[in-house]
Formats: structure tokens, C-alpha cells, sequence
């Protein structure tokens, strides 16, 4: 019996980044890419996911953007794999135009690659990696969304998602080093300093838009007494936002550049900030195209790190917050690696009146803001903003009025929600509650 084909409706989104670049390449182009992808990139778990998928509709209430539109057949995880890969296979890469701009929208706008559909699929399918063969293939065509363009392009050119000049990041981190001296006596924001225990890397925002966050970081290293340092030159920014358009050779250059500096360096480990994708491609995705086994050197994210240094009594928590808290589970640090119950040890430490998330965990939901969707830009904003919807009910319901949101994609797609849902709540970071209750010693104060 043949399937059941339900119509994609959708309203209509300019991107020029999609668009223009549809306008000048052909058919065969097209083919050949999708070629490349499926019958020499794609490993075995595209042939046996593509087999065994029983359209059993399992996953299809796990996805918030099911949820949120409607329980509109052509959001569940398996009809977004029909409609992208499985139709490619079925026309053997002889695909239109047309076919693409539908496979683009589909893989970059509707599919955050949170893997929460894994959960519930009684094979493990791993969709979002089926999707993420669908962003390779548009990444060698070059339709990806301008934004994720430019930044990919970014990164590829300075190592950076913001094209922050060598001499700004250096002007920078003085000027925050001399800010943080008002707190702290005689802080130091080290760079480039040889066999310290840490290489601290940072998000591109921290260097030009969030400071705050930067100076957060340097006051608890300063606090804590870590032996740390950073980057004097280009590779200080862990970002990595050509993971999105999985332009795989611009993501191993920028890891491979971590690991570099971490090795001139001589350090014992390399900490990064509050960010999912990143450590994602730092520890797996990179390390792997880059035909490591495991990383080179241990890889640390900020909500492991954190989670030692109060746990052994590094810093000191002077008063909690009173204000009821909730947390979101970034996917890439939770689903991935496991952080739920760090995570949670932090805020119980730091908070009086933690309300868990239901449900959690590996089973919380994706902010909507995940797997490049914010990236993709203001074409894309509405799209997030209603995908988003189950996540603000989800908030809404905890009664809280703080949500801790340990990964700069939750934070910002969450304070996006806010707005838009009407919340009510504050979005933090971790370092923004760690700093607002940490014991500054009396022989630390200027």
C-alpha cells in the first residue's frame, strides 16, 4: 500500500544566501553534491537508518515543532527524513531546484538536531544525523542561510565568528583585566603564558557584545586561584559556527587550532565557556573529521569545570539566590554528554529554591534556538519563535523566575521566548549566579 503524502505548507521565506545561489548553479551540480554525500561521505548508518525505519511514529511527539504547530504530520522527525533524504535516494540525486530550497528549509529551520527523537525511536535512528547529510550536501551546493554563511565564512578567515581583528582581542581582554581590578586586587587576565594547568577558550560574543561574561570568567579563575591562560593570538574563540552548515573542513581547521595553541601552550587541559555545539565539535565531530581518535588533550566544559571548583571548596558560596530558579538542558551537553546532574549539583549550591523542569534531562526540550537556527538569522526568527512555543509552555509551567541557561544559543533562544510568550523571567548564565554569590576573600578586595 503506498504511503500517505501530506502537503508541505509553509509560508514563503527569503534567503538569499539560499535563494541567489539556487539561480546560478545546475541540476547535475546539484546531483553531484548529493552524490558525494550519500555514496561517499554518508557512513553505514545511512543505509542501515534508512532500512530499518518502521514508520512507527514513535518519535513523532517527541519533536517541539510537531507539538507546536498543530501535530502537522510534516514536522515529525521520520516525515522531515522522507522528505529530504529518502526522497533524494528515491530520485537517485536527480533532484529540482525546487527540491533543494524544500530540503534547506526542512534541514535548517525545522530540525534543531537535538536528538530528542533518539530517545523515543526503539532503533535509535539517529535522525538528526540523516538531517545533518541534508546541510552537507546544501553546504557543497552553497545553499545555506546567509547568516551561517557569513559566519562559517568568518571562521574560516580569522578563526572567529565576529572577523575580530588580533590586535582588538588583545585591546580587549586589557581593558576587561583593568575593569575587573575595581573587584579584584591586582587580577590578572593572563595571555599566552607557557604550562599553565589551563587554556581557557571564550565565545566570540564575550570579545565584543557580552564582555560581562568574559570579566565573569577571569573573576572566578582570579578567585578560585587557577593557574590559567589565554590565547595571545587568532584560535581564542571556541564557537565553531561552521558546524551548522557542516562545512566540515572549516570546523576541523578551527579545532585543530585549539589543540595547536594548547600544545605551543603546554597546558594540562583546555576549558571552554557556556556553549553546547562548540564543546560538541570539540570533543566529537572535530576531533573525528580531524581522523583523531579521542581528543589529544582533555577538553573541559564550563559546567564540568564549575562543578569541581565547588564541589572541593575552590570558591565559596557567600549567600544563595532566594528566587525560584529553573534550568534548561542545552542538547549537546546533557543528551550528549551527560551534564544533567553537574548542572543541577551548581544551582542547588548557589540557589535556594530550585525548581526542576519537567520533563528533564535528556528528555527536556530544545530551546528551538539550537543546531544553527539562531544563526540562520531574521528570515528565520519566526520560525524558532513557533517552534519554541512547547519550551515556553514548559518554563511557564516551573512558576520560576530565573531559567539558568548554561549555553549561549538556550540563552539567547530563551530570552527570545520571553519576549514573545510573555514569561516573565530572567535568562542567566551560570557565571552570572556564580559571580553574583561567590566569597570574594577580605585579602582579594581593593
Amino acid at each position: 500500500m503506498a504511503e500517505k503524502i501530506f502537503p508541505f505548507n509553509r509560508k514563503p521565506v527569503t534567503d538569499i544566501g539560499i535563494d541567489k545561489t539556487l539561480e546560478n548553479i545546475s541540476e547535475a551540480e546539484i546531483k553531484k553534491a548529493i552524490d558525494k554525500v550519500l555514496k561517499n561521505e554518508a557512513s553505514a548508518r545511512l543505509k542501515i537508518f534508512v532500512e530499518t525505519c518502521m514508520r512507527c511514529g514513535m518519535c513523532t511527539n517527541s519533536c517541539h515543532h510537531y507539538l507546536a504547530h498543530n501535530n502537522d504530520p510534516t514536522y515529525a522527525p521520520a516525515a522531515k527524513v522522507k522528505q529530504t533524504v529518502w526522497d533524494m535516494l528515491n530520485k537517485n540525486g536527480n533532484v529540482s531546484k525546487d527540491d533543494i530550497k524544500k530540503y534547506a528549509r526542512i534541514a535548517f529551520s525545522e530540525c534543531n538536531l537535538c536528538r530528542r527523537c533518539v530517545q523515543f525511536c526503539p532503533f535509535g535512528i539517529d535522525i538528526a544525523y540523516l538531517i545533518s547529510l541534508v546541510r552537507r550536501i546544501c553546504c557543497l551546493i552553497g545553499a545555506v542561510p546567509q547568516y551561517i554563511q557569513d559566519q562559517a565564512l568568518s571562521h574560516m578567515q580569522t578563526t572567529n565568528m565576529l572577523w575580530f581583528r588580533q590586535d582588538e582581542w588583545l585591546d580587549t581582554v586589557q581593558w576587561l583585566e583593568d575593569e575587573l581590578r575595581a573587584e579584584i586586587k591586582n587580577a590578572r587576565i593572563p595571555l599566552g603564558k607557557k604550562n599553565a594547568e589551563i587554556l581557557y577558550l571564550a565565545h566570540g560574543l564575550e570579545a565584543k557584545y557580552m564582555t560581562g561574561l568574559l570579566t565573569n570568567m577571569a573573576k572566578i579563575m582570579n578567585v578560585a586561584g587557577v593557574d590559567w591562560t589565554m590565547p595571545d593570538t587568532d584560535g581564542w574563540d571556541y564557537t565553531n559556527k561552521a558546524f551548522y552548515a557542516q562545512d566540515s573542513e572549516t570546523m576541523g581547521m578551527v579545532v585543530r587550532r585549539h589543540y595547536e595553541l594548547a600544545f605551543k601552550l603546554n597546558v594540562k587541559k583546555i576549558v571552554m565557556g557556556e556553549c553546547g555545539h562548540a564543546f560538541r565539535t570539540g570533543v566529537y565531530e572535530g576531533v573525528r573529521f580531524l581522523g583523531w581518535k579521542d581528543s589529544p588533550i582533555p577538553y573541559i566544559h564550563g559546567v564540568e569545570f564549575f562543578y569541581e571548583l565547588i564541589r572541593y571548596g575552590k570558591i565559596k558560596i557567600a549567600k544563595k539566590i532566594e528566587e525560584p530558579v529553573t534550568v534548561q538542558d542545552p542538547c549537546n551537553i546533557v543528551r550528549y554528554r551527560g551534564l544533567g546532574d553537574m548542572i543541577r549539583y551548581i544551582v542547588k549550591a548557589t540557589c535556594e529554591n530550585f525548581i526542576d523542569i519537567n520533563p528533564g534531562y535528556e528528555y527536556n526540550y530544545c530551546c528551538s534556538a539550537g543546531g544553527g537556527m539562531i544563526d540562520a538569522g531574521p528570515p528565520w526568527k519566526m520560525a524558532r519563535i513557533e517552534g519554541g512555543k512547547i519550551k515556553a509552555e514548559q518554563i511557564k509551567d516551573t512558576g520560576a523566575k530565573i531559567v539558568i541557561a548554561p549555553c549561549h544559543t538556550c540563552h539567547k533562544g530563551i530570552e527570545d521566548l520571553n519576549d514573545y510568550y510573555k514569561l516573565g523571567v530572567h535568562v542567566k548564565f551560570l557565571t552570572d549566579i556564580i559571580t553574583e554569590v561567590i566569597e570574594i576573600p577580605e585579602e582579594m578586595k581593593p
